[in-house]
Order: structure tokens, then C-alpha cells, then sequence
């Protein structure tokens, strides 16, 4: 689908045409679409956070297009004056994720603008470029996620509240104009916090020993890198299938994922694909043999000042022994071991889940921005 503009003012909305795997990086001419996304990416991160971490390599953001089992990705991009071929040219893109195993009823949607441009407008034409899709491929649900650094104190009157009761979103962010215009509803707000690196060994006895201690002899860590043990694939898809229900959601209208060795083993693909390495801690309880706990990090191979804190979990009828805060000490161990050079690390949290952010706090992470979690549901 493309939408054009008739002036220089609009700018023209065509699709990305996903270059063949293994391309040339510097072949302009096929990837002059995927490097305009990317230099549009890193304006937006640099003037949003300060640093590019969230921008991958041209390498790695062409094979991550090319792995589509699980979803199906389109993209549109936004191009000044109707100019195509060129990067520098590339305003803005909107990627259109589509689930193909599981909560097919959604599209998860994704924006990004450059800040020198008109961020409202362009935000909501690729809404509706996005939306077009959706409808197209038979989604009836839209999810949308907006950025804003820091947090507005409470009864800030440009203040959004999430109706979970935790977080403050910006309104006056022009991409939440734009969201509340397109008649998107705010559902859930997300902490971003950031680890600077290195934490104290003695901080770390500390929590990790108390959190021993409450665990008792009935939970072993269990840990590996990387790629999960043969063993383990079945184990670790039931975690990663509870991920799905046992984290807070909000009203998002999201259902139980489908998980099993499979999808596992083409996760671990996927990030090695996308040139990261990761590391896991685990907790088996020792009565059943099962894994009822996990954490991950993950890390650039080619960038080591940062990595990223994916996936955490606590089966639910195996909280109240601090799992959370052992099996998380025990990998930052692991990462720093890994990764010494490691400076900082990314991390996402419900904002209503109280019990994570404090072991986060405990451990310094420390609030950076708020993320709204956005959704709508799209009538004929």
C-alpha cells in the first residue's frame, strides 16, 4: 500500500522494499530504504536518551528482517519531497509486526521520527499507513508504545495517568498528541531504567546471600549461555509461555502465547543473528526437577558499553522467596564475568509491578523515562 503526497510539504508514504539477505551494507541502491530507517533511528535515540544503543548495525537490521516465522514485519517509510533511493531523504518509518502463532487478532505497530521534522504529523499518517495493514490482514487490535525521558510529578496537570493506578505519561509528547488524535487509549505505563556499571561485589553478597538464605535448600541455581542445554528446552518454553501470563498486561488485550523447544531454539537463533550473546540464570526447585525462575541479559558482540535486561520471571506459586533477587544477582555476575567492560544496562518494567522495581532499585537501577503502552481497537 502507498500513500502519496501531491506537495512538498506532505511527505510521500511508500513501503520498504527488504533488500535480499547477505546484501551489501553499502550498496546504496538496494539499502538505501534500511539505512534512512536507521539514520532516522539514531537521531531520534540521540535526542531522546543521549546514546544510540537501540540502533543496530546495518548487517544485523537487514538479517533480522529476513526471520519472519513467528511474525510477519512491513514497513513504511516516510520520504521528503517524494525523493526514494536516497537515505538522507528517509523522515520517518512505522514497522507493522503481525503475529503469526499466537494473538493473531493483533499488529503491534512502531514509530519513529526524526525530531527535526513534524513529529505529530508524520506520526499520524504512518498510524494510518499501519492501521491499513492491520485491517488488510484481518487484526482487530493496534498496539502502540510512546516514549518520554523522565517522569512529571504527580498533578502535573499535563500529566496522562495510566489507568493501572502507576505512571505518568507526558501529554504534551507530540507523539501522544498524535496517538490520542488517531483515538488510541493509554493502557499501562512502563519505567525505563538504566544500571550504570560496575555494581559493588559487596552489594551484590549482600542481596544475593539474604536472598538465599529466604529460598532454603529447595532452590539451585542453574545457569548457561548463549543457547539453552537440550535439556532445558521444554522447561524453558513453559517459563517463556508464562511470561505471557503471569507478568502484568494491563487491559492490553494480549493471550497466552504459544511456546515450545522449537520457538526456544529460534530465539537463540534470533539473537545470534542479530550478533548479541546472552547470558541466563535460572532457578530449578529441587523437589520436582523443574525451572520455576529466569533471567536474561543480553549484549552487543561488537559494542561492549552496554547490555540489555530481556525477560524475568517468578512463577507465580513460587513467589515469596526471592527467586527474583537471586536468580538476577547471580547474572550480573555472569554478564560481568562475560562482559567486564559492560557500562550500563537497559531495563522495562510494569510501573505497577512494585515487587521487580524494587529489587531493580536495590540493585541501582535508576528511572530514566516512562513508555505508555497504547491500544486500539479498530471497527469495520
Amino acid at each position: 500500500m502507498t500513500t502519496t503526497s501531491t506537495t512538498s510539504v506532505a511527505p510521500t508514504i511508500v513501503p520498504l522494499v527488504v533488500p535480499p539477505a547477505g546484501t551489501d551494507t553499502a550498496a546504496t541502491d538496494q539499502m538505501w530504504g534500511v539505512l534512512g530507517m536507521l539514520r532516522v533511528q539514531r537521531a531520534y535515540e540521540e535526542a531522546t536518551w543521549g546514546y544510540d544503543d537501540f540502533v543496530e548495525p546495518p548487517a544485523v537490521a537487514l538479517a533480522l528482517m529476513h526471520r519472519r516465522e513467528y511474525s510477519d514485519r512491513l514497513t513504511f517509510l516516510a520520504v521528503a519531497d517524494g525523493v526514494t533511493g536516497e537515505p538522507e531523504a528517509v523522515v520517518a518509518f512505522a514497522d507493522v509486526v503481525l503475529p503469526l502463532k499466537d494473538n493473531t487478532h493483533l499488529a503491534y505497530l512502531e514509530v519513529i521520527v526524526d525530531p527535526a521534522r513534524d513529529v505529530a504529523a508524520l506520526t499520524t499518517a504512518l498510524i494510518a499507513a499501519g492501521e491499513q495493514v492491520a485491517r488488510e490482514r484481518g487484526r482487530t487490535t493496534v498496539m502502540l508504545w510512546s516514549e518520554t525521558p523522565g517522569e512529571l510529578p504527580a498533578g502535573d496537570p499535563a500529566a496522562l495517568e495510566a489507568p493501572t493506578g502507576s505512571g505518568r505519561i507526558d501529554g504534551r509528547n507530540p507523539m501522544v498528541a498524535a496517538l490520542r488524535t488517531s483515538a488510541y487509549v493509554l493502557e499501562q505505563a512502563e519505567r525505563y531504567s538504566v544500571l550504570r556499571l560496575p555494581v559493588a561485589t559487596e552489594l551484590l553478597d549482600e542481596h544475593q546471600s539474604a536472598a538465599q538464605d529466604r529460598a532454603g535448600a529447595d532452590y539451585r541455581l542453574v545457569t548457561w549461555r548463549d543457547r539453552t542445554p537440550e535439556e532445558r528446552l521444554e522447561q524453558f518454553a513453559a517459563l517463556e509461555q508464562r511470561m505471557s501470563t503471569d507478568v502484568p498486561h494491563g487491559d492490553l488485550e494480549m493471550e497466552e502465547a504459544a511456546w515450545d523447544a522449537d520457538r526456544v531454539r529460534y530465539v537463540d537463533e534470533s539473537i545470534a543473528a542479530a550478533n548479541r550473546g546472552y547470558v541466563l540464570t535460572a532457578a530449578e526447585h529441587v523437589p520436582t526437577g523443574t525451572l520455576v525462575a529466569f533471567t536474561q541479559l543480553q549484549y552487543p558482540r561488537d559494542r561492549d558499553g552496554f547490555a540489555f535486561q530481556e525477560d524475568t520471571l517468578v512463577m507465580r506459586e513460587h513467589r515469596g522467596h526471592r527467586l527474583g533477587m537471586l536468580v538476577k544477582t547471580e547474572n550480573l555476575r555472569q554478564l560481568l564475568e562475560a562482559r567486564p567492560a559492560t557500562a550500563r544496562i537497559h531495563t522495562w518494567n510494569a510501573e505497577e509491578n512494585s515487587y521487580m522495581l524494587d529489587i531493580n532499585v536495590a540493585l541501582g537501577f535508576r528511572p530514566a523515562g516512562v513508555v505508555g503502552a497504547w491500544q486500539k481497537k479498530l471497527r469495520d
